[in-house]
């Protein structure tokens, strides 16, 4: 029971769900934690305000330690339970680069996305122009076309290597997430394969955000 450990978090967010995923595969159940809601503001609150000054989510602390950095987060589950659950970064110098290298170019693939998913939200209207949201789309398409090209290298049905490793743990929810907004399995067979292959791992089937389930998807990433 990891009764040391607490998380405040909230569905449909893939920060969140990526040190989820990392307390299951270390056998970790049994934390601290509770569900917040970004549509009421509780992101803000005091008590996540008291582990995270940014006052985002997650909101995590193993024992004293307060880590609000999911990538942070999921790296010293790995490195404080390193001989409990699944080993999430091997010993091969090459392949623990490679899952390195993965596990930070995840952030161009998230903010090519976002700017896509939620460009009337983060631009003002008189500022919009359908020659940037073009460019957006356009941007988007090139760097999904380049996480196809490496699960075609893979050909494991992981991101890297034979076995899962903390580049999935990373990678898988900022996929999810593509899929649960629209993108076409047709145009991105491999993207769609690693999506449905992994689904029903037992570490990603348990914390598989509740606001997905029964949910219809969305269609913003239809045309992508």
């Amino acid at each position: 029971m990891a009764t040391d450990i607490t998380l405040l978090w909230a569905s449909g967010s893939h920060a969140c769900w990526r040190v989820m995923i990392a307390l299951e595969e270390k056998n970790l159940q049994g934390y601290n934690q509770k569900q917040l809601y970004f549509e009421k503001g509780e992101h803000k609150s005091k008590e996540v305000l008291e582990i995270n000054p940014r006052g985002q989510l997650p909101a995590f602390k193993c024992g004293d330690l307060p880590l609000n950095e999911s990538c942070a987060a999921c790296f010293h589950l790995e490195c404080k339970y390193k001989s409990q659950g699944t080993k999430l970064i091997p010993d091969c110098e090459d392949e623990k680069a490679l899952i390195l290298q993965r596990v930070f170019e995840v952030n161009a693939l998230t903010e090519k996305s976002s700017i896509v998913l939620y460009y009337n939200w983060i631009v003002p209207e008189g500022e919009r122009h359908d020659s940037a949201v073009k460019r957006n789309k356009e941007a988007l398409t090139a760097e999904l076309k380049l996480w196809e090209g490496y699960l075609q290298k893979a050909s494991s049905g992981f991101i890297v290597g034979k076995n899962f490793s903390l580049a999935d743990v990373i990678v898988y929810p900022a996929v999810a997430y593509l899929f649960q907004n629209g993108l076409s399995e047709q145009r991105y067979p491999k993207l769609a394969e690693y999506y449905k292959g992994l689904m029903n791992r037992p570490s990603i089937k348990a914390s598989w955000p509740p606001t997905w389930k029964n949910a219809p998807k969305q269609e913003t990433l239809k045309d992508i």
